[in-house]
Parts: C-alpha cells; sequence; structure tokens
C-alpha cells in the first residue's frame, strides 16, 4: 500500500488531462465542486454521488465519556459530524484492490 495523497490539486491536475481544459480552469472546477459540496453539508444536506458513496452530516448529542488513561468521567458536548457512507460499488472496488 502506498503512501500517496490524492490533493486538490492532482484533482485539477486529472480534469486538465481527461478534459482539456486548461491548468486554471480545471483548478477553478474541482474547487467549485468541493464549494458546492461543502455548502451542501454545511446546510445539512446530504451529498450523494452515484458509484462513490454519500456524504452527511449527523448531529451527535451530549453524553459522558471516560478518560482511558485515568478513568474519569468526562462529559462530550453535543456535535455535528461529517460521515461518508460508500456505495457498494466502492467497497467492491476496494476490496478488489487489497486482493493484489
Amino acid at each position: 500500500m502506498t503512501n500517496k495523497t490524492l490533493t486538490r490539486m492532482d484533482l485539477s491536475e486529472a480534469v486538465f488531462r481527461e478534459v482539456g481544459l486548461s491548468r486554471n480552469d480545471s483548478a477553478q472546477l474541482v474547487e467549485s465542486v468541493l464549494q458546492h459540496m461543502s455548502d451542501a453539508l454545511v446546510r445539512g444536506e446530504q451529498v450523494k454521488i452515484s458509484s462513490f458513496g454519500t456524504f452527511s452530516v449527523r448531529d451527535k448529542s451530549a453524553r459522558v465519556g471516560r478518560n482511558p488513561k485515568t478513568g474519569d468521567e468526562v462529559p462530550i458536548e453535543p456535535r455535528r459530524v461529517l460521515t461518508f457512507r460508500p456505495s457498494h460499488l466502492m467497497k467492491e472496488r476496494v476490496a478488489a484492490g487489497n486482493k493484489r
């Protein structure tokens, strides 16, 4: 397994090579898509990308946690968390990649 991280620049470069837009237009396109996704999630909407997965925001209620080192109880504040659920196709594709 590699330690490579896919970055915005990598996505922009892929759009540049595949679609043929200029590098600047490709970067703006990637930024625009990511901004639309972020805005929708902030509004509490789901972002579903077919054959990839679904991003959604979950509200977690307050609860009492425990410090694993000391055992002391610690209150955990309510918060919103981002979740991702991969599609079945994505799960299968990733699992197939592990068999190499």
